[in-house]
């Protein structure tokens, strides 16, 4: 599994009430992403927001990060965002009552 942190500094006219309406409209658009397990959509007093994704696979993190999904980032935000991607090694859900192991990934190794 893999996380995502993704952060972009928002503009002025970008306040904590545009940005949730923006994030409202447009959580639904992520149902179909391919490989993605979730998607939580941060705003920060600082002025920074973004999301912090799950993914099965680094190679569908990193795909849906270039094309139509950058261009548009860059568009609405005035410059490219900051990524960085995370191999997770285990996950605690106190939601579910489990805890998962994960083994080593391939790109890992």
């Amino acid at each position: 599994m893999i996380t995502a942190v993704v952060r972009y500094k928002l503009p002025p006219q970008i306040d904590y009430a545009a940005c949730r309406e923006h994030f409202h409209k447009i959580s639904p658009n992520f149902r179909e992403v391919t490989g993605l397990i979730s998607k939580h959509f941060i705003w920060s007093e600082s002025g920074w927001a973004g999301g912090v994704y799950q993914w099965e696979r680094i190679e569908d993190a990193k795909a849906f990060y270039t094309g139509p999904w950058l261009e548009g980032i860059i568009q609405r935000y005035g410059k490219k965002p900051q990524i960085d991607l995370y191999e997770v090694f285990a996950v605690t859900d106190n939601t579910c009552g489990k805890v998962e192991l994960f083994k080593e990934t391939v790109a890992s190794k």
